[in-house]
C-alpha cells in the first residue's frame, strides 16, 4: 500500500519596510491635528515631526504624483504599495512657495534618494505645522507589524514601518 503525501508550501508573506523619509520624531497618526490623517481616512501609517528640511524616498519605487503645490508626493513601491508623503499641514496654502523638488513624476528612485527640500523657517513663519504624515494608501491587504512611535528617527536609516501582505 502506497501512501501519497502532498507537500504544502507555506505561503510567504511579503514584507515591506519603510525607512524614515525625514529626520525627526515619529508620532502616531492619531496625534496629527488634522482629521483627514488622524482618522486614517486616507490609510494607515505614521507621521514625523521634522528636525530637518530634506525629504527622501522611504524605499525603492516610482514617483507617481507631485502636488502642484509641491507639498505632497505620491509613490509606488517596487512591491506595488501606494504611499503618500505629505509635508506639513495646510502647506497647500503656500502654493509651492518654500518647496524645491528634486524629482519628477514617473521617475524611479532608490531608498534614500532626495525627493524635495523645503524652507523650514518660511513655513514656520507662515504659522504652518510641519508634521509630515507617511500614509500607506489602499492598505487593506497589509498588516502593520511595527510602528516606531515616540522615537527619534534618521532619514534613510531608521525603519519606521514594517508590514506584511496578506
Amino acid at each position: 500500500m502506497y501512501i501519497m503525501f502532498q507537500k504544502f508550501k507555506k505561503k510567504k508573506k511579503k514584507v515591506l519596510s519603510l525607512l524614515a523619509p525625514i529626520n525627526g520624531t515619529c508620532i502616531s497618526l492619531s496625534e496629527v491635528p488634522d482629521e483627514v490623517f488622524s482618522s486614517k481616512m486616507m490609510g494607515d501609517g505614521v507621521a514625523i515631526k521634522p528636525t530637518s528640511n530634506k525629504l527622501f524616498a522611504p524605499t525603492d519605487g516610482k514617483v507617481t504624483f507631485i502636488a502642484e503645490t509641491k507639498h505632497a508626493i505620491g509613490f509606488v513601491t517596487t512591491d506595488g504599495q501606494e504611499l503618500l508623503i505629505h509635508v506639513g499641514l495646510d502647506t497647500v496654502s503656500l502654493n509651492g512657495e518654500g518647496f524645491s523638488l528634486s524629482v519628477e513624476v514617473n521617475q524611479e528612485v532608490r531608498a534614500g534618494e532626495q525627493l524635495l527640500s523645503f524652507n523650514q523657517t518660511f513655513i514656520e513663519d507662515n504659522q504652518l505645522n510641519l508634521i509630515t504624515p507617511i500614509i500607506l494608501l489602499e492598505n487593506k491587504n497589509l498588516n502593520l507589524e511595527q510602528l516606531t512611535i515616540g522615537t527619534d528617527v534618521i532619514a534613510g536609516e531608521t525603519i519606521i514601518i514594517n508590514c506584511t501582505q496578506n
